[in-house]
């Protein structure tokens, strides 16, 4: 979607700059809140190596406010955590569709819900994107093996008050 146009202000930057152009804090910004992302996944080594997501949150999750309750430290805390970049992007295939560096690294633009487009953080649980009420539980309560137990297929969807306006 970026068409590096450095022309008017009132052009928003994600619509403007390419992912690599964008500073710190514009590619901080992007993030939408949904906490998707910090849900376990399973995925698969063989063949088609699908990714399941599931209801168990990261122990530094906080399911209401759905973000990390330590983001400066997260990755010496959590040995499996990404940070995120525009080379990172390039390498994985677990973020969900709805993730605003997916819909930006695909050429499209962001959701009426992404606090960016609303102004509001709280439209992203609103529209039903986030994970907000739905984690299970804490990955430190349930056993890798039992993981299977929990995959759940909504962070794949966009609910339909999500694609409304």
């Amino acid at each position: 979607m970026a068409t590096n146009d450095a022309g008017s202000a009132d052009v928003p930057f994600w619509q403007r700059k390419s992912l690599e152009e964008m500073t710190d804090s514009e590619w901080e910004s992007l993030c939408d809140g949904c906490g998707k992302c910090c849900l376990n996944k399973l995925e698969e080594e063989e063949g088609a190596a699908d990714t399941y997501y599931t209801d168990v949150g990261c122990r530094l999750l906080d399911g209401q406010t759905c973000r990390c309750r330590d983001y400066p430290h997260r990755l010496e805390l959590v040995d499996d955590c990404v940070r995120l970049t525009p080379e990172t992007l390039k390498t994985i295939n677990w973020l969900p569709p709805s993730c605003a560096y997916v819909l930006l690294a695909e050429g499209k633009d962001l959701y009426w819900w992404h606090p960016l487009v609303s102004g509001d953080a709280e439209t992203v649980h609103a529209a039903g994107v986030s994970v907000r009420g739905r984690v299970g539980a804490s990955e430190v309560d349930v056993p890798d093996e039992d993981l299977e137990d929990h995959i759940v297929n909504w962070p794949l969807k966009l609910p339909k008050r999500a694609r409304l306006r």
